[in-house]
């Protein structure tokens, strides 16, 4: 078959030969076809792999609440117990009334301990978001051994006291072994407001 004799005029396409037919025929299903995925089979595969995707967000938030469902009655238990302990730490906390009377037993510690103090120095108080912090600055002199008494009888007292910022030297010219230990003690206060925050919030949690 010779090419060059084919008239190549569209309107004279019925005289073309079978070949030259059937490839005309299969170029132009191949445009129509590469033409219909561009403009249409490519966006619906666009929209296909993000709602593919928007489906595997919806499952793990899925599976991450149903975990949390099946859950729920521990973290309950959990949070009853959470709120016991509260309530019990709260307990230990000293009222306004009762600070200076815990001052006092601190100081008491101290001297029954055998420590002399060179500084007694209470601070203002600290809001926090559960309670108040109520520090006392303290410089205290006596043995070794004196000091960690002294440590283990502020945590044997009925109220909450711990010991921060412990700073602990021997005494200038002094071979009695003798040491200045720097240290602030605090004790805690339940926050009044934070209190009644807490007490509305678990008598709505009541009603539900």
């Amino acid at each position: 078959m010779n090419l060059s004799e084919i008239n190549w005029d569209f309107n004279a396409a019925g005289t073309w030969p079978l070949p030259v037919k059937a490839a005309i025929t299969l170029l132009v299903c191949i445009v129509v076809a590469g033409g219909g995925v561009y403009y249409d089979t490519v966006d619906q595969l666009t929209e296909l792999e993000n709602i593919e995707q928007k489906e595997q967000e919806l499952r793990a938030t899925f599976e991450t609440k149903q975990k949390k469902a099946i859950n729920l009655q521990d973290y309950r238990d959990q949070l009853a117990q959470i709120e016991v302990s509260l309530q019990g730490m709260l307990r230990q906390m000293p009222t306004k009334e009762e600070v200076a009377s815990l001052l006092i037993d601190i100081s008491q510690t101290g001297l029954a301990s055998g420590l002399e103090f060179r500084l007694f120095k209470p601070a203002g108080a600290v809001n926090k978001d559960f309670y108040s912090e109520l520090p006392i600055n303290i410089e205290v002199i006596g043995k070794y051994e004196e000091l960690g008494l002294f440590v283990s009888g502020l945590a044997a007292l009925p109220r909450i006291v711990t010991v921060h910022d412990v700073n602990i030297n021997p005494v200038d010219k002094d071979k009695s072994g003798a040491m200045l230990m720097k240290a602030t003690i605090k004790t805690y206060n339940e926050n009044v407001n934070q209190a009644s925050s807490t007490s509305k919030v678990k008598k709505r949690r009541g009603k539900k």
